[in-house]
């Protein structure tokens, strides 16, 4: 186990629940995080209040204060970056981010999208999941790069569509699992056994050669 803690940034749009997962991770010792700064796009946001209550800096960067999305995105990584974050993390951040702004982060930054990758980028997966007859559904945990949704996948947890849901309980199904998950991921990069080498994940020394599923409370290969 390192020594040092892992710096972590996180950027959310929403009530942060992701990021009060990655919270309570850090509280019961399942990782060594320093929560350096939490941001967001949007002024009342709930995870800005969540880090305001847990002592975290925060910030706020409202888009309609800039122009163009280029700009607005470089002012925010510029801002990120001054908090020294050894990883950020993507705890439903609601932006489509520019692709020179995000580069110099690749391999620095993850991402959790509510779908099994690749199905499903962008928005309303559970509605598309139920409109495909999909039997199951999930969540994914991966590198963000410059294509929407499509940096290596680093993990997944799955989860059986049951014939009466709708969108609502099945999202509401699928955020338990959604917070096992990213903290789980967190403390693989945390503990130094999961980086990213080029377009390739490395865990435990090895290429990963396909997401890591959660089964049973656990991350396994």
């Amino acid at each position: 186990m390192p020594s040092t803690l892992l710096r972590i940034a996180v950027l959310a749009s929403g009530r942060g629940s992701n990021f009060a997962a990655l919270l309570a991770a850090r509280a019961n010792g399942q990782s060594p995080l320093e929560f350096v700064l939490v941001g967001s796009d949007k002024a009342n946001a709930g995870a800005l209040q969540l880090a305001k209550t847990a002592g975290i800096p925060t910030l706020v960067l409202d888009p309609r204060d800039y122009a163009e999305r280029r700009d607005y995105d470089f002012a925010l990584f510029e801002r990120i970056a001054a908090s020294k974050p050894d990883l950020l993390v993507l705890a439903g951040f609601m932006r489509i981010i520019d692709a020179d702004a995000l580069t110099p982060w690749v391999g620095r930054m993850i991402n959790i999208h509510p779908s099994l990758l690749p199905k499903y980028r962008g928005l309303h997966t559970h509605r598309r999941a139920l409109e495909a007859g999909d039997s199951e559904h999930g969540a994914s945990v991966h590198y963000v790069t410059a294509e929407l949704d499509g940096g290596p996948v680093i993990a997944q947890a799955a989860l059986t569509i049951e014939p009466g849901d709708d969108e609502n309980t099945l999202a509401a199904r699928l955020l338990p699992l959604e917070h096992q998950l990213l903290p789980a991921v967190v403390a693989l990069i945390a503990s130094e056994r999961l980086s990213l080498a080029a377009d390739t994940i490395i865990f435990d020394g090895q290429v990963l050669r396909k997401p890591l599923r959660w089964h049973q409370g656990a991350l396994i290969a």
